[in-house]
This record gives structure tokens, C-alpha cells and sequence, in this order.
């Protein structure tokens, strides 16, 4: 990767809709030369995945929490487990298996507490290896971003 890959990838983190030419003109290349790159960015896994960024309010998701599970049991099935459960379940936006205090943190997205509660329900109460969990209720979404460069 050089600069003008970096350059490339900065663009397209912020606006993935953007065209070849546009991308281009914008870092100094010809438009097949940014759609090499692009297609080898992606085919080498740089590009994970492009997507749309929804508004959770005007879908309804007014409620966000950041949670911090603690598990009873850590092997590798259990872990598996959980990691499965996580994936699986729409309400959970995002996932990370940490060190310190607790196993997992989990970004949670759900239309109101009610929910969360049966969310908590499902995925925590009912869940054996699940030791406990903190929640903290966003109040205000300040930075939302996937961005790296």
C-alpha cells in the first residue's frame, strides 16, 4: 500500500457512493487507476465491507447501551457461545472480546428500555455462563464512527 491508496481509502471511509472519477480527481489518478486499486483493496481484505450507516432514532432505536459482560466459564466453547449469541441477536450492534474487568463489551441498539430489558432477559439472564453485567445507557451519541484514517 502507498500513499495514494491511503489517500483512496481516507475518501472512501467517509463516502463509499463516491464515483471512480470523482475519487480520481480528488487524489490525482485516472479513473481505471482508482478502480485497480479500489479492486484490489477489496480483494485483499483492506475493504472489509461497504455499508450504509443508519440513523437509529428515525428507525425507532432511540435507546443505546454500552454493556459489559462477565462470564462464569471462559473455554473456547463458551467463549464460541457467546460470540455466536452476540452475532446473532439484531439488537447488538457491536461486540468486543476484552481484557480487564469484563469478557465482552457490547454496544446494544434497541427501541426502549422494555426492550432492553427483554434483551438483557434472553441473552443474559438466561444465559448460565453469563456471571453478570454492567449497563451504561448512552445519553448522548458524540462520535459514531468506523473510521481509521
Amino acid at each position: 500500500m502507498d500513499d495514494k491508496d491511503l489517500e483512496l481509502l481516507a475518501l472512501v471511509q467517509k463516502n463509499a457512493r463516491q464515483t471512480a472519477e470523482s475519487l480520481g480527481l480528488e487524489i490525482g489518478l485516472s479513473t481505471p487507476a482508482v478502480q485497480k486499486r479500489l479492486k484490489k483493496l477489496r480483494e485483499t481484505g483492506v475493504i472489509e465491507k461497504e455499508i450504509a450507516v443508519l440513523s437509529p432514532p428515525k428507525l425507532g432505536r432511540e435507546l443505546t447501551v454500552i454493556v459489559e459482560v462477565k462470564l462464569v466459564r471462559e473455554s473456547r466453547l463458551h467463549l464460541d457461545n457467546f460470540k455466536r449469541l452476540m452475532r446473532n441477536s439484531p439488537a447488538v450492534q457491536q461486540c468486543y472480546y476484552t481484557t480487564g474487568e469484563a469478557d465482552f463489551v457490547v454496544i446494544v441498539v434497541v427501541a426502549d428500555i422494555k426492550e432492553y430489558e427483554a434483551f438483557t432477559q434472553e441473552y443474559f439472564f438466561d444465559d448460565s455462563n453469563v456471571n453478570g453485567f454492567t449497563s451504561s445507557i448512552v445519553m448522548d451519541r458524540v462520535k459514531v464512527s468506523l473510521d481509521i484514517l
